[in-house]
């Protein structure tokens, strides 16, 4: 009787791994594929998606997809400014970083800060759900080193640049140049620019309070820091 346990839980354990390669290498695939094509939609965008559609039917997501040369560089400093300040000098992750953000979570008893490069968020926002599992960490961390092997810098502030959420059902810089200042993402300002860094952590909830006085606190250091940014 426990031989036969044991066969079925090693056939079962066999089985998962086999499905686990599976999902690694479609992961993979997909991957491979952006180093040179454009996703047409993210894992996150098809959730907002969802979500919005759940109360309207009709509901779509404001989406355009833009090159890298029609993205003003100021959206592009700021962004670095605001989420990755060694974006182009680490591999795919901040330790440095990821450490000051645990002693502060640690000092307050709860999460206020994290430690996401883009690179993470990049691959967290093409492939994973919102609901939090076990293994997301670890999955996310298996993404981002694919991405940092397979894609230069500039690739994936490209994609990241256009898939990101700015709003509600506002994905991308160019969507979010229109809905926010009813221009192109090539014409933001710096100061226009800084904002929409401001928004990133929450961007839902600042496109309702636009006048948030976090927003403009947080818009005023993201502007002081983005000479000092570095861009692929």
């Amino acid at each position: 009787m426990m031989k036969k346990l044991w066969r079925w839980t090693w056939r079962i354990l066999a089985l998962l791994f086999v499905l686990i390669l599976f999902y690694q290498a479609w992961i993979f695939a997909h991957v491979w594929w952006w180093v040179d094509h454009n996703p047409s939609t993210s894992a996150f965008m098809e959730d907002r998606l969802e979500a919005l559609q759940s109360k309207n039917p009709d509901a779509e997501l404001q989406h355009q997809w833009v090159s890298y040369a029609k993205i003003s560089n100021n959206l592009k400093r700021a962004l670095i400014a605001a989420e990755d300040a060694k974006f182009v000098d680490h591999e795919g992750f901040d330790w440095e970083g990821i450490g000051k953000a645990y002693e502060k979570n640690l000092k307050k008893g709860k999460i206020v800060a994290g430690g996401s490069t883009i690179s993470q968020q990049l691959a967290k926002n093409l492939f994973l759900s919102t609901r939090r599992t076990p293994w997301r960490k670890g999955e996310e961390a298996l993404i981002t080193v694919m991405l940092e092997k397979m894609m230069d810098k500039q690739r994936i502030f490209e994609i990241y640049l256009n898939v990101i959420e700015w709003g509600n059902g506002v994905f991308g810089a160019e969507a979010a140049a229109r809905h926010y200042y009813r221009i192109s993402a090539a014409q933001l300002s710096a100061d226009q620019a800084a904002r929409l860094a401001a928004m990133v952590p929450n961007p839902r909830y600042y496109d309702k309070h636009r006048e948030a006085r976090g927003l403009l606190r947080k818009t005023e250091i993201i502007f002081g820091r983005m000479n000092d940014a570095e861009i692929p």
